[in-house]
């Protein structure tokens, strides 16, 4: 799994953040969103993922999505532990967009993670994929189902409809035992902001969830924050620095 390990100054050991793709991004948009500049500047690694279905690791290692993103992201929780700079006890993950699947699923069933935060509250990105072929049939923009059937190593729609059963967080988010911050856009058009209070409710066993949803007051209200993204990033690095003991102000 190509990843990015960004380390924070200063000596060791540190904390450290997982942080995965959404359906069509690569680490390297992960590192250009600046979140690991913010989480450095805080006394926090961060770790971009290429996880299966996504940047090289579908690109050149032919990896498809596997929504049970547990086993996966228990690789990237192997290697940090292997790492002398790490503190394997505060080890946090987070996910942008799609990511908004694969964090919190991967927190609820990897014991190891000490927090967790989602840029965008992607609860139920199946029901989505429903929604969206009954709205918009064939193109919801240009390529859109070929692209998901090709990120999901499927030969044709109804093989899609199958793999992507599995990404559905209800009845999973009460394993979550750990910090958990939520955040949404209030304007998101790709992804409900109904999602962000159906993932903050479910966290009932959570011992401190939090849930902030981006208004035009401040920005960010776009899907992950597209139109400013510096509210959602500043938002979750704090979150981070709070949680897993990083330099807070």
């Amino acid at each position: 799994m190509p990843a990015l390990y960004t380390r924070a100054p200063g000596d060791g050991p540190h904390p450290v953040v997982v942080y995965c793709n959404g359906l069509d991004s690569c680490k390297e948009l992960l590192y250009w969103s600046r979140l690991p500049e913010a989480l450095a500047r805080r006394g926090v690694s961060t770790l971009c993922v290429d996880q299966p279905g996504s940047g090289e690791a579908l690109r050149l290692q032919n990896l498809p999505v596997d929504p049970h993103s547990e086993s996966w992201a228990s690789k990237a929780v192997d290697w940090l532990e292997q790492q002398p700079d790490v503190d394997p006890r505060r080890i946090g993950m987070t996910g942008i967009s799609l990511g908004g699947h694969f964090a919190p699923r991967a927190v609820a069933y990897e014991p190891r993670f000490a927090s967790g935060a989602v840029w965008g509250a992607n609860h139920n990105w199946r029901e989505v994929q429903d929604k969206r072929m009954k709205r918009e049939g064939e193109n919801p923009v240009p390529h859109y189902w070929a692209h998901v059937m090709w990120a999901f190593g499927a030969g044709d729609m109804d093989e899609f409809l199958e793999k992507s059963q599995g990404m559905n967080l209800n009845g999973h988010m009460d394993r979550i035992k750990v910090p958990f911050l939520v955040t949404h856009g209030a304007q998101d058009r790709q992804i409900s902001v109904s999602y962000a209070d159906d993932l903050y409710g479910q966290l009932i066993n959570s011992p401190r969830r939090e849930k902030v949803i981006f208004t035009a007051r401040e920005g960010g209200v776009e899907h992950v924050g597209a139109d400013n993204m510096s509210y959602g990033r500043d938002c979750i690095a704090d979150w981070f620095a709070e949680t897993l003991g990083g330099h807070t102000a």
